[in-house]
């Protein structure tokens, strides 16, 4: 009996979980709109324009929304979004 009651105390004690949107810095894995605008860019960078305007109509059948859809979008319309700033300091 004193150990169900236990139990039931540290159950109603135990942390719960709120429900929040994840930290995108603290992300392990991309979305897979963003994988594929990755991919995109690695065609552009080796000039396979053709593989480059599929991935980059996928990502604007299939994801959209997406800021990377946008980003599409305007590279397919000849209006090619500007490159990510990379810090100097990840080396």
């Amino acid at each position: 009996m004193i150990a169900r009651l236990l139990i039931a105390l540290w159950l109603t004690t135990a942390p719960f979980q709120c429900a929040s949107e994840p930290d995108p810095d603290r992300r392990i894995a991309d979305t897979p709109s963003e994988a594929l605008w990755g991919l995109a860019e690695e065609f552009r960078e080796s000039g396979d324009t053709e593989a480059r305007e599929t991935t980059l109509r996928r990502i604007v059948e299939r994801y959209p929304d997406s800021t990377e859809a946008e980003m599409a979008r305007m590279a397919l319309d000849g209006r090619e979004p500007p490159p990510p700033v990379e810090d100097e300091d990840e080396d």
